[in-house]
């Protein structure tokens, strides 16, 4: 009866093998996109690219089932490029010639995959120094890795001492940090107080009103985290300023629909007097009407401002430097206006093509 149970797992090994073999299992059907970003970022050609995926299909195939014949002895398994085959290790050595007969490159390893899987987790649940960057399971490596900034690596001792054997320490440059998007119609904080709206991301940050912050001003973002300082500022006369942003903050084409798909900028070809337009802003989210006139001068208490756009769309406080728009056109920030959104109101804008030009920068577009 035992032998009768073994040949049956034998023969279903051997038919799950002819299943995941490179020749056996259907070529992936990649979208156009795909193959272009493989060709530009990989260094392959378009045949290279669908050969590669064929390749990559075959050994996830394939390594569901040597994970299986492994058992405890998988040591982890990794796809390589250069030779297009499933690379197996496995603390078992006799179990690597069968390994090769299912297609895999076969590997004898000191550990088990179980074995690191449960070292990281003893380190996931222990506190780290400032001076450690991550840890990871290194399959090709057959240990934890555990990264510290250069220099540093005495700093990781608790941690090599609490996974044991697994660990590996290598220093490294890198510092990771978050990496957040600038976003039309989104909240920014100025100086830890005051609240207002990103108006459209250019390169190295985003335009906004003029009267929110003054040259110097520390802006937070939605977060509260540091994003940035206002780089430039012109209130009253006119209502425009632009904010550098910080390394951890990447500006980008969209603008918050509040409630929608985000929107994406596409330019910033200004629309007609009667043109439908929308407005994005942190207090009343997304609205929309008609523009009504151009460079109007409104006499704020502050101060006159001039070359402004007139609407019937609402707003209200803390929607000021919001994003305006027609279509997926970027047409300007917003300043101020009368009434609010619950009754109805005028909202005046001032045009962004305006800002781009006096600070000289550039839109960011999708």
């Amino acid at each position: 009866m035992k032998r009768m149970a073994v040949a049956a797992v034998a023969v279903l090994t051997g038919a799950l093998a002819a299943t995941a073999s490179p020749v056996a299992v259907a070529a992936p059907q990649p979208s156009a996109e795909l193959l272009a970003a493989m060709q530009r970022d990989l260094g392959l050609d378009a045949g290279q690219a669908v050969e590669r995926l064929r390749r990559e299909s075959a050994a996830a195939a394939l390594q569901r089932v040597v994970e299986g014949f492994a058992g405890e002895s998988f040591g982890g398994a990794w796809f390589d490029a250069s030779s297009g085959k499933l690379v197996v290790g496995v603390t078992d050595a006799r179990k690597t010639d069968r390994l090769r007969q299912l297609g895999a490159e076969p590997r004898t390893v000191a550990h088990r995959a179980s074995d690191l899987d449960a070292a990281k987790a003893e380190l996931d649940a222990s506190p780290a120094p400032a001076e450690v960057t991550g840890w990871y399971v290194d399959t090709k490596a057959n240990a934890v890795t555990i990264t510290v900034r250069r220099g540093q690596a005495e700093a990781a001792k608790p941690l090599v001492e609490k996974a044991g054997a697994v660990a590996k320490v290598v220093e490294t440059d890198e510092a990771p940090r978050l990496f957040k998007d600038i976003r039309g119609g989104d909240a920014y904080y100025i100086n830890n107080a005051g609240r207002c709206s990103v108006g459209f991301a250019v390169r190295g940050g985003f335009v906004t009103a003029g009267h929110c912050g003054a040259q110097g001003d520390a802006v937070a973002g939605a977060d509260r985290t540091a994003l940035g300082a206002f780089e430039g500022s012109s209130f009253p006369g006119n209502d425009y300023g632009w904010v550098r942003a910080n390394s951890s903050w990447t500006p980008t084409a969209k603008v918050n629909h509040y409630g929608g798909a985000d929107l994406v900028v596409s330019g910033n070809t200004e629309s007609a007097v009667g043109a439908s337009i929308c407005r994005s802003g942190s207090t009343t989210g997304w609205h929309c009407g008609e523009v009504q006139a151009k460079a109007q001068t409104v006499n704020y208490q502050e101060g006159a401002v001039s070359g402004l756009t007139r609407t019937n769309v609402c707003a209200e406080p803390g929607d000021s430097g919001g994003s305006w728009v027609s279509g997926t056109q970027a047409q300007g920030v917003t300043s101020g206006g009368s009434g609010n959104c619950t009754s109805g109101g005028t909202t005046y804008f001032q045009p962004v093509n305006e800002i781009l030009s006096a600070y000289n920068l550039t839109l960011v577009t999708g």
